[in-house]
């Protein structure tokens, strides 16, 4: 089985781009903290394609919580020095928007707003793994 499923908050605003065959990809990095534990267990790297990615670009922002289902992509490259290296994404295959952290008196902030759909974009394809 190669499947992640899980939630955490994003550090840091998403990035986007698209390439020369139109895909876009959406890049996003999340902190994942273990239930009943101080602080954060990891940080995952999680790419999005195609109509997920435009949703994420959309309505993503730096602190707000996310969960996401996806699978892992090994990916393995050159470094400049000549040496090679991998490293682990999650593609988000799912990716539904929970909770801001900007939060006012115990409430959720009005996000998702009523024309932000509940779950957005489907299932994402991925038509470049190594991108």
């Amino acid at each position: 089985m190669n499947r992640w499923t899980g939630t955490g908050h994003l550090t840091k605003d998403p990035k986007f781009l698209e390439t020369e065959n139109g895909t876009s990809i959406c890049t996003l990095r999340i902190a994942v903290k273990r239930a009943g534990k101080q602080g954060h267990d990891g940080y995952f790297d999680v790419k999005c394609f195609d109509a997920q990615a435009s949703a994420c670009m959309q309505y993503l922002k730096a602190g707000r919580e996310v969960a996401i289902d996806g699978r892992l992509l090994f990916d393995e490259f050159k470094t400049q020095d000549g040496a090679y290296a991998s490293r682990v994404y999650i593609v988000g295959e799912r990716v539904e928007f929970l909770a801001s952290r900007n939060r006012t008196n115990g409430q959720a902030s009005p996000e998702p707003s009523p024309e932000e759909p509940a779950a957005t974009g489907g299932e994402a394809r991925e038509a470049n793994p190594a991108a």
